[in-house]
């Protein structure tokens, strides 16, 4: 008795691996027709794109006395250099765009009360100090003083918005360009005496 029951839970045993063994197999990885490749791309943008900017050489201008006549009495000097510079992809230059710098000034206020001196009476001459000759980037008109009839009728001064520099297309002109400008002030022969201040303003449009 004991012998025969020792048999069937030795084949109960056998039978228990062979279901495991089974049950194992249907399991298997099998693939199924074949594989499918699906390609992933990604586009970085420029974390640093070009930009449109313009930079002064330096704040100030001092006018000395150059030209006078019996008349009219004339001061000269030289605006600092400007510096446009233009780090920007043809792609990220609108169609059709260009730029421009363009100066104004204030009337030049005494420094002890004097009457002021008109910005009419502020003139320049704009040049521009790295032409290449292909015409991108070209200066603006000479613009005189009010008091210089011979200049008429570009006798306005920069009371005005006047014209440094200016790109034909911004296309065009990518990399750095500088121009500066002759200052021209002249006053009649009875302006008082004294120090006299006006503030240049320069802007770049596009």
């Amino acid at each position: 008795m004991k012998r025969a029951i020792t048999k069937r839970m030795s084949v109960a045993a056998v039978g228990g691996v062979l279901l495991a063994g089974v049950a194992g197999a249907a399991f298997a990885e099998e693939q199924v027709g074949d594989g499918n490749d699906v390609d992933v791309s990604v586009t970085i943008e420029d974390a640093n794109p070009g930009v449109l900017a313009m930079s002064v050489a330096g704040t100030s201008s001092a006018l000395a006395e150059d030209g006078s006549t019996a008349t009219v009495r004339q001061f000269t000097g030289t605006l600092p250099t400007v510096t446009v510079t233009d780090t920007r992809t043809a792609e990220e230059i609108p169609d059709g765009a260009y730029w421009w710098v363009e100066g104004t000034a204030s009337a030049f206020t005494g420094d002890a009360g004097q009457a002021p001196i008109g910005a009419e009476n502020l003139g320049w001459v704009p040049a521009l100090l790295n032409d290449d000759g292909s015409g991108a980037v070209a200066e603006g008109d000479n613009v005189a003083p009010a008091l210089d009839e011979t200049e008429a009728p570009n006798n306005v001064g920069l009371e005005g918005r006047e014209l440094l520099a200016m790109a034909v297309t911004s296309e065009e002109a990518i990399g750095s360009w500088q121009a500066n400008a002759g200052l021209v002030l002249q006053v009649p022969v009875d302006t008082a005496p004294g120090s006299y201040s006006s503030t240049l303003t320069l802007s770049l449009f596009e």
